[in-house]
């Protein structure tokens, strides 16, 4: 019995979720082009638990690219109306389009001159009438036994704000770096770390010229301490790698003889590298396909601009 009670209402709420693909129209488009004309924020607003769900839209949003805040309609009444000005958009969020706090604010609202997005099962209800645009919800039934609890609304209500949100996200060609820039803390947002902020970059890269004897590019390398020599040309331009591995199998092979030798006769000629945007991540990703703890971080030009090792992202505990 538990578990056909918990199946009943899962299978109701992902038949509303499915039966919201129905309520994209052209009311959906204007709401968007009205979101991405806002020159200031997004205000989304709601009572009880359409409240709630208001406030993960709202953090959505603000965490997008898209900058947004939730206001509490009965508050606002009573001295925040404040919050909302010129400039912004208002999202308001009742499933009957009734709900009085809601309605008690729509005539400030407009005197403001702030447009109105509503959320709401019945179009024709007091805030879908007095909306700019009113996108629909499509909610026959509540999952709730008693048909009472806000379940199948609230979740229709969540689902139609993260589309809003990626819709928004895809149009303001929203990245990964974008996204790492709100989320610098946690592991997330060290997940989305970008090479450039990792890297070692100008007088810590281990920086040797092509003629230099191999003798000294080993005092650069121990000065460095990354386990490597960047072999580079006058203007910057990558041209090789000596490595610790190289240095153990060329004195393996050739014993000390090889100190005299110039870094160009010495370096494998093509390294492994990365970009200073790719994501810390990614460059993890390079060094464990290819059993190397250190990459050249160049720009397109093949410009040395940093290196990073392996420490550097277990620093981040991306693993």
């Amino acid at each position: 019995m538990v578990i056909d009670i918990a199946r009943k209402v899962i299978e109701l709420e992902s038949r509303v979720v499915l039966d919201q693909l129905q309520t994209l129209d052209e009311a959906f488009v204007r709401a968007i082009e009205m979101l991405q004309a806002t020159r200031g924020r997004v205000v989304i607003t709601g009572m009880g638990k359409s409240g709630l769900i208001c406030r993960k839209i709202a953090a959505t949003l603000a965490s997008t690219g898209t900058p947004s805040l939730f206001v509490h309609p009965a508050e606002a009444i009573h001295g925040d109306l404040g919050m909302i000005v010129e400039g912004d958009s208002v999202i308001a969020v009742s499933n009957s389009g009734e709900t009085e706090e809601i309605v008690n604010l729509l005539e400030f609202i407009k005197r403001i001159g702030v447009p109105i997005i509503a959320i709401t099962s019945h179009r024709d209800s007091t805030l879908g009438r007095y909306a700019d645009v009113t996108l629909e919800l499509k909610v026959t039934q509540e999952a709730c036994p008693l048909g009472l609890a806000p379940t199948s609304s609230t979740t229709a209500t969540l689902v139609l704000g993260d589309a809003i949100a990626m819709v928004l996200l895809e149009l303001k060609e929203f990245s990964p770096e974008d996204f790492a820039a709100r989320h610098p803390g946690g592991k997330l947002g060290k997940r989305l770390l970008t090479v450039g902020a990792l890297m070692h970059g100008g007088e810590d890269i281990p920086l040797v010229a092509p003629e230099r004897q191999l003798q000294e590019v080993i005092y650069v390398m121990s000065s460095k301490r990354l386990g490597i020599a960047v072999v580079a040309g006058e203007n910057g331009t990558l041209l090789g790698v000596i490595s610790d591995g190289d240095l153990r199998r060329l004195l393996e092979q050739h014993g000390t003889d090889v100190m005299k030798r110039p870094a160009k006769d010495c370096m494998t000629k093509t390294p492994k590298t990365v970009r200073s945007n790719q994501l810390g991540v990614e460059a993890l990703q390079l060094m464990e396909t290819h059993k190397i703890t250190t990459l050249v971080v160049c720009d397109d030009a093949r410009r040395v601009e940093g290196v990073i090792h392996l420490h550097d992202l277990w620093k981040t505990k991306l693993f």
